[in-house]
């Protein structure tokens, strides 16, 4: 059974947040690039984005 607070938040907007903790639970990526995603499916890495903002400031 899940556990607000623990499994899930609820947003300002109202959509059900599954959190870190859920996610390890479940034991794998659902690919849908979930906010709290242990495995950071979809995520960009900041230095890459960062890198690039930088190389087109020169």
């Amino acid at each position: 059974m899940l556990q607000e607070g623990i499994d899930y938040y609820i947003n300002e907007d109202g959509n059900f947040v599954f959190t870190k903790e859920y996610h390890l639970k479940r034991g794998y990526c659902c690919k849908n690039k979930c906010l709290h995603c242990p495995w950071n499916y979809g995520k960009t890495d900041i230095t890459d984005a960062q890198n690039e903002i930088n190389k087109n400031e020169l």
